[in-house]
Protein backbone atom coordinates (compact mmCIF):
# COMPACT_ATOMS: atom_id res chain seq x y z
CA UNK A 1 0.00 0.00 0.00
CA UNK A 2 1.36 3.41 -0.95
CA UNK A 3 0.22 6.99 -1.52
CA UNK A 4 0.35 6.64 -5.29
CA UNK A 5 -2.11 3.72 -5.12
CA UNK A 6 -4.43 5.66 -2.80
CA UNK A 7 -4.45 8.60 -5.22
CA UNK A 8 -5.16 6.25 -8.13
CA UNK A 9 -8.14 4.76 -6.30
CA UNK A 10 -9.47 8.22 -5.38
CA UNK A 11 -9.26 9.41 -8.99
CA UNK A 12 -10.75 6.14 -10.25
CA UNK A 13 -13.56 6.51 -7.75
CA UNK A 14 -14.35 10.07 -8.89
CA UNK A 15 -14.18 9.19 -12.59
CA UNK A 16 -16.24 6.01 -12.25
CA UNK A 17 -18.88 7.72 -10.13
CA UNK A 18 -19.09 10.46 -12.75
CA UNK A 19 -19.39 7.88 -15.54
CA UNK A 20 -22.02 5.93 -13.63
CA UNK A 21 -23.91 9.13 -12.89
CA UNK A 22 -24.33 9.83 -16.61
CA UNK A 23 -26.70 6.84 -16.54
CA UNK A 24 -28.32 7.80 -13.25
CA UNK A 25 -29.09 11.36 -14.35
CA UNK A 26 -31.14 9.98 -17.26
CA UNK A 27 -33.34 7.85 -15.02
CA UNK A 28 -36.99 8.56 -14.53
CA UNK A 29 -38.10 8.95 -10.93
CA UNK A 30 -39.84 5.57 -11.16
CA UNK A 31 -36.53 3.95 -12.20
CA UNK A 32 -34.63 5.71 -9.39
CA UNK A 33 -37.11 4.19 -6.94
CA UNK A 34 -37.73 0.87 -8.73
CA UNK A 35 -37.44 -2.04 -6.32
CA UNK A 36 -35.27 -5.10 -6.93
CA UNK A 37 -34.45 -8.15 -4.88
CA UNK A 38 -31.52 -7.22 -2.69
CA UNK A 39 -30.69 -5.74 0.67
CA UNK A 40 -30.39 -2.32 -0.98
CA UNK A 41 -33.39 -2.75 -3.19
CA UNK A 42 -33.22 0.30 -5.46
CA UNK A 43 -30.68 2.53 -7.14
CA UNK A 44 -31.81 5.27 -4.76
CA UNK A 45 -31.11 3.14 -1.68
CA UNK A 46 -27.72 2.01 -3.07
CA UNK A 47 -26.64 5.55 -3.89
CA UNK A 48 -27.65 6.70 -0.42
CA UNK A 49 -25.80 3.79 1.17
CA UNK A 50 -22.59 4.49 -0.75
CA UNK A 51 -22.82 8.20 0.04
CA UNK A 52 -23.47 7.68 3.76
CA UNK A 53 -20.70 5.08 3.98
CA UNK A 54 -18.14 7.37 2.33
CA UNK A 55 -19.24 10.28 4.49
CA UNK A 56 -18.89 8.24 7.69
CA UNK A 57 -15.54 6.78 6.64
CA UNK A 58 -14.22 10.30 6.03
CA UNK A 59 -15.34 11.26 9.53
CA UNK A 60 -13.69 8.13 10.98
CA UNK A 61 -10.46 8.74 9.07
CA UNK A 62 -10.19 12.19 10.67
CA UNK A 63 -9.69 10.51 14.05
CA UNK A 64 -6.18 9.41 13.03
CA UNK A 65 -4.84 12.96 13.11
CA UNK A 66 -5.81 16.48 12.10
CA UNK A 67 -6.87 16.65 8.45
CA UNK A 68 -8.08 19.94 6.95
CA UNK A 69 -10.77 18.37 4.72
CA UNK A 70 -12.87 17.54 7.79
CA UNK A 71 -13.21 21.24 8.70
CA UNK A 72 -15.79 21.75 5.92
CA UNK A 73 -19.30 22.52 7.16
CA UNK A 74 -20.47 19.40 5.32
CA UNK A 75 -19.02 17.26 8.12
CA UNK A 76 -20.88 19.05 10.93
CA UNK A 77 -23.83 16.71 10.44
CA UNK A 78 -24.43 13.10 11.39
CA UNK A 79 -25.63 10.65 8.74
CA UNK A 80 -27.07 7.37 9.92
CA UNK A 81 -26.73 4.15 7.98
CA UNK A 82 -29.99 2.96 6.49
CA UNK A 83 -31.42 6.44 6.11
CA UNK A 84 -32.29 8.29 2.93
CA UNK A 85 -30.52 11.64 2.95
CA UNK A 86 -30.57 12.21 -0.82
CA UNK A 87 -34.15 11.82 -1.96
CA UNK A 88 -33.89 13.09 -5.52
CA UNK A 89 -31.55 12.22 -8.35
CA UNK A 90 -30.34 15.82 -8.52
CA UNK A 91 -29.62 15.91 -4.77
CA UNK A 92 -27.60 12.74 -5.15
CA UNK A 93 -25.66 14.02 -8.19
CA UNK A 94 -24.78 17.32 -6.51
CA UNK A 95 -23.77 15.82 -3.18
CA UNK A 96 -21.86 12.90 -4.74
CA UNK A 97 -19.63 15.32 -6.66
CA UNK A 98 -18.97 17.27 -3.47
CA UNK A 99 -18.12 14.14 -1.51
CA UNK A 100 -15.86 12.81 -4.27
CA UNK A 101 -13.96 16.10 -4.12
CA UNK A 102 -13.56 15.60 -0.36
CA UNK A 103 -12.24 12.06 -0.91
CA UNK A 104 -9.63 13.53 -3.28
CA UNK A 105 -8.76 16.22 -0.71
CA UNK A 106 -8.45 13.55 1.98
CA UNK A 107 -6.14 11.33 -0.07
CA UNK A 108 -4.00 14.34 -0.98
CA UNK A 109 -3.44 14.92 2.74
CA UNK A 110 -2.33 11.36 3.51
CA UNK A 111 1.38 10.94 4.17
CA UNK A 112 3.19 7.58 3.94
CA UNK A 113 3.45 7.24 7.74
CA UNK A 114 -0.36 7.36 8.02
CA UNK A 115 -0.83 4.15 6.05
CA UNK A 116 0.88 1.98 8.68
CA UNK A 117 -0.92 3.53 11.67
CA UNK A 118 -3.78 1.87 13.54
CA UNK A 119 -7.11 3.69 13.46
CA UNK A 120 -9.44 3.28 16.41
CA UNK A 121 -13.09 3.82 15.54
CA UNK A 122 -16.62 2.74 16.34
CA UNK A 123 -18.70 1.09 13.62
CA UNK A 124 -22.35 1.94 12.96
CA UNK A 125 -23.39 -0.42 15.78
CA UNK A 126 -21.07 1.20 18.30
CA UNK A 127 -18.58 -1.68 18.29
CA UNK A 128 -15.00 -0.53 18.74
CA UNK A 129 -12.30 -1.51 16.24
CA UNK A 130 -8.58 -0.98 15.78
CA UNK A 131 -7.44 -1.52 12.19
CA UNK A 132 -4.66 -0.59 9.78
CA UNK A 133 -5.44 2.85 8.37
CA UNK A 134 -4.17 2.09 4.84
CA UNK A 135 -6.28 -1.06 4.69
CA UNK A 136 -9.37 0.85 5.78
CA UNK A 137 -8.84 3.47 3.06
CA UNK A 138 -8.58 0.64 0.54
CA UNK A 139 -11.76 -0.87 2.02
CA UNK A 140 -13.60 2.42 1.51
CA UNK A 141 -12.80 2.47 -2.20
CA UNK A 142 -13.44 -1.25 -2.65
CA UNK A 143 -16.84 -0.87 -0.95
CA UNK A 144 -17.85 1.65 -3.60
CA UNK A 145 -16.70 -0.66 -6.39
CA UNK A 146 -18.84 -3.46 -4.98
CA UNK A 147 -21.98 -1.35 -4.82
CA UNK A 148 -21.42 0.31 -8.20
CA UNK A 149 -21.47 -3.24 -9.58
CA UNK A 150 -24.88 -3.73 -8.00
CA UNK A 151 -26.10 -0.52 -9.60
CA UNK A 152 -24.82 -1.78 -12.95
CA UNK A 153 -26.90 -4.95 -12.55
CA UNK A 154 -30.01 -2.94 -11.61
CA UNK A 155 -29.50 -0.79 -14.72
CA UNK A 156 -29.19 -3.94 -16.84
CA UNK A 157 -32.46 -5.24 -15.37
CA UNK A 158 -34.05 -2.02 -16.62
CA UNK A 159 -32.55 -2.72 -20.08
CA UNK A 160 -30.08 0.15 -19.73
CA UNK A 161 -26.79 -0.99 -21.23
CA UNK A 162 -23.85 0.34 -19.22
CA UNK A 163 -20.12 -0.14 -18.94
CA UNK A 164 -18.60 2.49 -16.68
CA UNK A 165 -16.13 0.63 -14.50
CA UNK A 166 -12.64 0.06 -15.87
CA UNK A 167 -9.56 0.72 -13.77
CA UNK A 168 -7.26 -0.64 -16.49
CA UNK A 169 -7.65 2.54 -18.54
CA UNK A 170 -6.19 4.59 -15.69
CA UNK A 171 -3.00 2.63 -15.02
Amino acid sequence: MDIKTMKLFAEYNRKTNSDMNTFIQRLELSQWNQEFIGFYNSIKSLCNHIYISDFNWLKRFSKLRKFSYIERALFNQELRFGSIVLDTIQDYLDERRTLDDQLIAFVNEIVPQDLDQQLEYADSHGKQHRRLFGGLVLHCFNHQTHHRGMISIYLEHMNIANDYSNLAGMV
